[in-house]
């Protein structure tokens, strides 16, 4: 098992190096078409899209890097707590911490009744782990326990970092393809007019268009389906890498089954944070997990997946 634990982190290495490669592909293909569009076929035109769009992806970046965490945390309502708080708490993220070869990471208590859990930082050394107050009074101490391995499990596999870059990748993605959607709305009939007057030289650029169109409208959706798939494959690393810090599968296979029986909502959640969450907080009930635009993969994959472990761990099968 320890092989296929290593094995899967080196895996999940390259899938992330690979993906940053297809995204800044496609940031830059999109950026060249659109620019080929607005310039009119003139390559120096697509060349100086590509470059601002490169400039503005760098800057955007630069801030999320330092102040992406940050702005997360204050998004879900999210409060620094100290040990004195509550040193159970303390206790446990601890536990993992060491589990994990990783600093103490920043603890963080969201006031909502749902049970529910996140992580963020831009790497080990400035990570938060943040939980609501229905997570800490719903489930039992090993439970938590599970509950806090994953999250530590994002921290030490840097999923972390993953999922803010490639949210910044997404957003850079869309905001392009918006801005080019929406020139055209209120200067297509000047092009129009201006490709009519330039005969053989406008149908090429009307071909331009088409794609630039249809480019503008399909890339976004690519660009969610990859970080979709990505993320629901980094949940099932989670899953695992918490079990092999707690021992104990059947405490996450517990904790993840009470959190997706719970009616209450996350008033916190929303579609941008949707997906950092243990459990998803906008579909758990809906059914939709699995489908192509899931940021997690099925409840009820994950919980037989963590019970399939238990016989490796015989101590832990009289607590299921």
């Amino acid at each position: 098992m320890a092989d296929d634990f290593y094995q899967l982190i080196d895996r999940n290495k390259r899938n992330s190096l690979l993906l940053m490669a297809v995204f800044i592909a496609l940031v830059a293909v999109v950026a060249w078409v659109i620019g080929l569009a607005w310039g009119r076929g003139d390559w120096r035109v697509s060349v100086a899209v590509g470059g601002v769009a490169a400039a503005i992806s760098f800057l955007i970046a630069l801030a999320s890097y330092y102040g992406g965490a940050s702005a997360v945390l204050a998004m879900s309502g999210a409060r620094e707590i100290a040990k004195e708080d509550d040193p159970q708490l303390f206790n446990v993220v601890e536990e993992m911490s060491i589990a994990a070869g990783v600093p103490m990471p920043r603890i963080y208590i969201v006031r909502d009744d749902a049970p529910n859990a996140f992580a963020t930082g831009r790497d080990p050394k400035h990570a938060a782990v943040a939980i609501t107050t229905g997570l800490r009074s719903k489930l039992t101490r090993d439970e938590l326990q599970g509950v806090m391995a994953h999250e530590m499990g994002h921290v030490r596999n840097f999923d972390i970092r993953y999922a803010m870059l490639v949210a910044i990748m997404v957003g850079v993605i869309v905001m392009l393809c918006d801005m080019f959607l929406r020139s055209m709305w209120w200067g297509g009939g000047r092009r129009r007019r201006s490709s009519s007057r330039q005969g053989k030289g406008g149908g090429a650029q009307a071909v331009i268009m088409v794609i630039a169109i249809l480019l503008a409208i399909i890339a976004p959706i690519l660009a969610k389906l990859i970080q979709m798939a990505v993320s629901r494959q980094r949940e099932y690393l989670a899953d695992a890498t918490a079990v092999r810090f707690t021992r104990n599968p059947l405490g996450l296979a517990s904790a993840l089954q009470r959190i997706a029986a719970d009616p209450d909502p996350l008033d916190h959640a929303n579609r941008g944070t949707q997906h950092m969450y243990i459990v998803n907080p906008l579909n758990k009930a809906s059914g939709q997990a699995g489908n192509l635009f899931s940021t997690h993969p099925p409840l009820e994959d994950r919980i037989a997946r963590l019970r399939a472990l238990a016989h490796e761990y015989p101590q832990t099968q009289a607590n299921g």
